[in-house]
């Protein structure tokens, strides 16, 4: 039987880097196993449901949301026996996954407000893995989630100036200026030039590569080199 899954293979970096900074930033613990596995099934999970709400082999997308929400509620349910607090960061995930379902009726879920709403779910998967091995929601927490959000932010904004919004010259000045002002406003609020090292690469190729004829294959390869750098230099940093 094929495995089912998302098409959207940047996601897997949003998936992975916060909810990683989150365990490298607090303290690993053994429960954390079943947490990524719980998460990766919920993950997995959204692409064939929200197929099912744009109508689209309801029978196989139906099929493999079971498959994969029955795997992460095993795991997940190994993690609320260990801390049932845990839930707290679901509930709150809920009403955004209501967003995306909204949007995959609309069949607009390439709109912005959807990748944003995304990208909050997957900063929120950080914030619990921090919760998991810190035991509170401090400071540094807030920091994983909040410089995981901004990086994600940006990479959306590269990525439709490169596609789907590379004849948009309003959205091309969008992305500019966002990323100006990121690296400014991180170096201003931290008081520290060195927190604005994760965002180096990322302001460069919006300006450099912008315009440029490169394939998705080659977007998607950047992207995930840039990923790792900002990875390996907040775990360093925080």
């Amino acid at each position: 039987m094929k495995l089912l899954l998302p098409k959207q293979h940047g996601a897997w970096a949003m998936l992975l880097v916060p909810f990683i900074l989150g365990i490298t930033s607090s303290e690993f613990s053994w429960v954390h196993l079943p947490l990524l596995l719980g998460w990766l099934g919920l993950y997995l999970s959204t692409y064939p449901m929200l197929m099912v709400f744009k109508g689209k082999k309801r029978d196989l997308h139906l099929k493999w949301t079971g498959i994969y929400m029955g795997i992460a509620i095993i795991f997940l349910v190994v993690v609320l026996l260990n801390e049932w607090r845990m839930m707290i960061f679901g509930l709150f995930m809920l009403p955004l996954f209501l967003i995306n379902i909204y949007y995959a009726k609309k069949k607009k879920d390439r709109a912005f407000a959807n990748d944003v709403t995304a990208i909050i779910v997957f900063c929120i998967g950080g914030a619990a893995s921090y919760y998991l091995g810190a035991g509170t929601l401090d400071m540094k927490g807030w920091s994983v989630v909040s410089l995981s959000f901004l990086f994600f932010l940006g990479s959306t904004f590269y990525i439709k100036t490169m596609i789907r919004e590379k004849k948009n010259a309003k959205f091309k000045w969008y992305s500019w200026i966002y990323h100006v002002l990121l690296i400014i406003g991180v170096v201003l609020i931290t008081g520290s030039f060195m927190w604005g090292i994760p965002f180096i690469p990322s302001v460069i190729r919006a300006f450099v590569l912008y315009g440029k004829k490169l394939t998705i294959m080659q977007i998607g390869i950047i992207e995930i080199i840039n990923s790792l750098y900002f990875l390996v230099v907040l775990i360093i940093l925080l």
